[in-house]
């Protein structure tokens, strides 16, 4: 069985939109609480290089899903990354 490629980029459509809103409670909260003492700046480094490398793979590629879902999961996880990073300063400021 062979799939037309309209049913393949539905499923990385779904994909993105699935592993895009999972990580929307993460930012949420980190937002508004500004605790981010549970967060790890080596994973979050290495989360948000992976992510940005996935977007630019996906624009040289030219393939939507990657590029759509990327690019708001970067925006998102930079933002996280740089409250972490302003946090981490803070606390070693003191």
């Amino acid at each position: 069985m062979t799939l037309e490629l309209h049913h393949i980029e539905i499923i990385g459509y779904c994909a993105a939109f699935l592993t895009t809103l999972a990580f929307l409670p993460q930012a949420i909260q980190s937002w508004r609480t500004r605790d981010l003492s549970g967060i790890s700046l080596g994973m979050y480094s290495l989360f948000t290089t992976g992510v940005g490398l996935w977007l630019i793979y996906g624009l040289f590629t030219e393939t939507w899903p990657l590029i759509l879902a990327n690019a708001l999961t970067f925006a998102l996880a930079f933002s996280i990354l740089l409250l972490k990073l302003r946090h981490t300063a803070k606390r070693r400021k003191h």
